[in-house]
């Protein structure tokens, strides 16, 4: 099944309508088009989650500079980073 398919079972849509000028309406139609897109209101679904990934990914940004430094990223704690990659594999 599809992810949108899923996406209307699991959360309930509602409806938005908004008006575009020409140009960016036939923008948002080349690329429903080109980019294999259903309709428009997937494209859009699918520029809001990203936008909300890049809020998501900001918001994680800020608290990692905001925390207290834990350990001095140096070269002794790359080289555990890489071995603790290595024991994964």
């Amino acid at each position: 099944m599809p992810i949108f398919a899923i996406e209307a079972i699991l959360d309930p849509m509602s409806t938005m309508n908004i008006s575009l000028p020409d140009s960016l309406k036939g923008f948002v139609d080349d690329q429903v088009s080109q980019r294999g897109f259903g309709s428009s209101s997937e494209y859009v679904r699918e520029l809001i989650r990203r936008d909300q990934d890049r809020a998501k990914l900001r918001s994680l940004l800020r608290e990692g500079i905001e925390s207290p430094l834990v350990a001095e990223a140096d070269q002794n704690y790359f080289d555990g980073l890489r071995n603790r990659i290595r024991l994964r594999k």
